[in-house]
């Protein structure tokens, strides 16, 4: 098993480990299990210290740790310093869809029948649209990952 493969493992492990896993009291550190090329596995924690960007793009930066064993049984340990991608939260100028299903009354025999409702609301950004841009700007703010970085980093410097 090459170096590339398992970091590929490995990087793919840590990012489909759910947050939600992590033990109370390490909201900083994520489990990484991963299956190695060949048999065997790998087994640690990736202990996230940071957000940056990297060419435009949100990455988690960080220490992996734990055990690569092979299929013979065999161990070694890991320990690096990494950076990982990190799904950014893309958001659209749509802010608000409203859907109301028909509606049927009988008032003392008066029947009023609706029929469906449907609302969407949508900001157009733009020249002269002081609303528009500023409902998109709020509705887009987590689409620039030097922001996004910027607001991780406060909430991870609070835990």
């Amino acid at each position: 098993m090459n170096r590339f493969t398992l970091a590929l493992i490995v990087a793919v492990a840590a990012i489909a480990a759910p947050l939600a896993a992590a033990p109370a009291g390490s909201a900083t550190q994520l489990p990484v299990v991963g299956a190695a090329t060949g048999g065997g596995g790998f087994a640690g924690t990736f202990t996230l210290s940071r957000f940056a960007t990297q060419n435009g793009a949100l990455v988690a930066v960080g220490t992996l740790t734990g055990t690569v064993t092979n299929a013979a049984g065999q161990t070694a340990t890991v320990l690096q310093t990494m950076s990982l991608p990190v799904s950014a939260i893309t958001s659209t100028c749509n802010i608000l869809h409203l859907d109301i299903g028909p509606i049927a009354l009988d008032l003392l025999g008066l029947h009023v029948n609706l029929s469906e409702i449907v609302l969407d609301i949508t900001a157009e950004a733009g020249a002269g649209n002081l609303l528009g841009n500023l409902l998109c700007g709020v509705a887009n703010f987590l689409n620039d990952p030097s922001g996004l970085s910027r607001v991780l980093n406060q909430i991870l410097a609070l835990l």
